[in-house]
């Protein structure tokens, strides 16, 4: 009995001394797994914080190619005389998807899919901006030919101001020398004979008439034909002689003449002698004689009886 009791126990022993190795083993292999899967998922998560990076990266890098393209688009607007509503709807575009950019969670497949739009805007930006340097050198051309047409009007506008500046005063010109003009302004005291012939008197109580005599010049560009002219003398008290009629003219103005001389006038010089009757008896002193085309003064001149 005790034999047998010895030889348990030994058995015993070498079975647990398995157990324990087989344990062991275990143990060993799952740390290994555990550390190999501690490696693994360490690794997968330093790529995917890589990828994530990479991925902002990426976004920011759209956003900061969107911004710039909207610099682009406000520089074209501002330079642009003329408003373009194809570029201002590109830049609403934009500015719409940079919005959408930056609210987008980062993956690839939604970059992408940004990176397209972003390559197909930068195409519709290039024709945009081609199409506007061309607007902009046609509104240039334009603008010159506008320029040039207004200093063309604006030197034909003076050279018509010049043109009515020397026609108005042409016609004053024309005007002045077409009227008639008086030269040669003689006048005394007359007797007049029974017949007929006429003598200077100096004394005022021999006087019967003022005999007044002028001559018209020759005149090319005066008016041919019958023609007239008031002829004015005033006595030494101040009195018109003759008929001292009157005649109005525009502006309010008068004039007392003492006869009017009628002539027939065919540009040529002209001789004319006019006999002013004085009432019964002339004053002595100083006559003055005039004589008016209309209201305008030709000629003066005067005489003095004793």
């Amino acid at each position: 009995m005790e034999q047998k009791t010895g030889k348990t126990p030994v058995k015993s022993n070498a079975s647990d001394s398995g157990n324990n190795n087989g344990l062991k083993a275990i143990i060993g292999v799952l740390g290994i797994l555990f550390i190999g899967a501690a490696i693994w998922g360490y690794t997968l998560f330093s790529e995917k914080k890589q990828v994530e990076a990479t991925l902002t990266e990426e976004k920011q890098m759209v956003i900061q190619e969107l911004d710039d393209m909207v610099a682009k688009y406000d520089i074209a607007i501002n330079d642009n005389n003329i408003v373009n509503k194809d570029l201002e709807d590109a830049r609403t575009r934009i500015s719409t998807l940079i919005d959408s950019v930056k609210t987008m969670k980062a993956d690839v497949a939604s970059l992408r899919w940004y990176r397209r739009e972003l390559s197909k805007l930068k195409k519709e930006r290039d024709q945009l901006f081609a199409e506007n340097d061309s607007l902009r050198v046609m509104t240039n051309v334009l603008t010159a030919e506008v320029d040039s047409t207004r200093t063309r009007l604006q030197e034909q506008t003076q050279y018509n101001d010049s043109l009515l500046v020397q026609n108005s005063e042409l016609a004053m010109v024309v005007e002045k020398g077409a009227s008639l003009k008086a030269a040669r302004l003689t006048a005394n005291g007359i007797k007049v004979r029974n017949s007929g012939k006429t003598r200077v008197m100096e004394r005022a109580s021999g006087v019967d008439k003022i005999k007044v005599c002028f001559t018209v010049p020759e005149n090319t560009i005066a008016q041919a034909g019958d023609r007239e002219l008031y002829v004015q003398v005033i006595d030494p008290k101040n009195n018109t002689l003759g008929e001292n009629a009157q005649v109005s003219f525009e502006n309010d103005l008068t004039l007392n003449y003492s006869l009017i001389s009628k002539f027939y006038y065919d540009n040529k010089n002209l001789d004319v002698c006019e006999f002013v009757s004085g009432g019964e008896e002339f004053a002595k002193g100083r006559y003055v004689v005039n004589v008016f085309d209309g209201s305008k003064l030709l000629t003066t001149s005067s005489f003095s009886l004793k």
